[in-house]
């Protein structure tokens, strides 16, 4: 049956670009965390939120603090503080919007593997048409070819794959996957290297090998670590020790004929001493954490998992390959004592000329580039 013409085998969208954020989605969901059900959480930047608020009302409401300066240069001095004061939250907000937004980032290029991927199917009365893997249901029928992506977990039902799972697995060593034994299940997202067999859909909407990938990335908890529990409490606690300081300073000078304390100063004076720049930043610290390790594709189920990394000795691997590329690549040529270099790369030229595996072409490469 010959195949639409306008469909190249194994179409699909590139997934390759670098993971990106919408700088507008940022912005807005930096705003958004003004909310103040979220800052309660912030207890560092809750005060600051709250004298914020604060001298927002001392700027706009000045008839209703009959010791605050309504008119002249003290205005301007309100006004700056309360610009101050709001570029401070929002920096805090802005730094975490950014490490949620690159964590949203690699949920979406993972999605766009699934939504980008076509298949094959097979009809029942023997066409084959070209369709979105997300169209395809439970029990469809698909035909793979060389070259191709698997758009959907599946059971080999006749013929036999090579297949490429690193993407998926980490393994580096192509496996093979063929009808009428135990090894018949193949994984979307997953490429066919060589072999022409149909596979049977057997994974509902929603719940394949990379759906639960996604929903493993886009639900990564975020609960606090022990360290930044630790840290929290220690940050609230200079910041309680802080507000009686201000206040007992306030009350003495009333109390001592000093006069009146201005309002504007003594929250300046606060929030100057108040540890804003490591309380602002510590949920992005934690959000970011994750992200990283996601760089290496590595998917972190919670900022506290990778702060235990942190302090492994021993790292136990059940297969190489998820710590190799995905293809073994001949890298250097090392001769056994008495053998010369030269000579050497011309007889493992000539061994791998014929050779199809990925290992020998790449002794083939190899030896070519260096002058074999």
């Amino acid at each position: 049956m010959p195949e639409p013409p306008h469909v190249p085998p194994g179409a699909r969208v590139s997934v390759h670009r670098r993971p990106h954020t919408s700088a507008g989605r940022v912005l807005r969901s930096s705003l958004k965390m003004f909310d103040p059900r979220l800052e309660v959480h912030k207890p560092v930047m809750f005060v600051v939120y709250i004298f914020w608020l604060y001298t927002v009302a001392l700027l706009l409401l000045p008839s209703v603090f009959p010791d605050v300066p309504s008119t002249g240069i003290d205005r301007v001095y309100y006004l700056g503080l309360v610009v101050i004061l709001f570029l401070t939250l929002w920096f805090s907000h802005l730094g975490e919007a950014v490490a949620e937004a690159q964590g949203r980032a690699q949920a979406e290029s993972l999605r766009q593997v699934r939504s980008g991927t076509q298949g094959r199917q097979v009809l029942p009365d023997g066409r084959r048409v070209w369709v979105p893997a997300t169209t395809l249901h439970q029990g469809d029928t698909v035909e793979l070819r060389p070259g191709e992506v698997i758009p959907l977990d599946g059971d080999v039902q006749n013929g036999a794959l090579v297949i490429d799972e690193s993407m998926m697995t980490g393994e580096s060593e192509a496996v093979i996957r063929e009808s009428g034994g135990d090894k018949t299940s193949v994984l979307g997202g997953s490429r066919v290297l060589q072999g022409v067999a149909q596979v049977r859909i057997t994974s509902r909407p929603g719940e394949s090998f990379l759906d639960r990938m996604i929903r493993l990335v886009e639900g990564v908890q975020r609960e606090k670590t022990p360290n930044e529990l630790a840290l929290t409490i220690l940050l609230a606690t200079l910041t309680v020790a802080l507000l009686v300081v201000i206040t007992t300073l306030a009350f003495f000078v009333r109390t001592t004929g000093g006069g009146l304390v201005d309002l504007g100063t003594l929250v300046a004076l606060l929030v100057c001493l108040m540890p804003t720049t490591i309380g602002g930043l510590l949920p992005a610290i934690g959000i970011a954490g994750v992200n990283r390790v996601g760089q290496a594709n590595i998917v972190a189920k919670s900022g506290r998992a990778v702060e235990a990394a942190g302090d492994l000795d021993v790292l136990i691997l059940d297969k190489t390959g998820t710590i190799t590329i995905g293809n073994r690549l001949a890298s250097e040529f090392i001769p056994a004592p008495g053998v010369e270099g030269k000579t050497f790369m011309q007889v493992a030229l000539l061994c791998s000329a014929f050779d199809d595996t990925p290992e020998g072409r790449s002794i083939v490469r190899l030896a070519t580039r260096r002058g074999a």
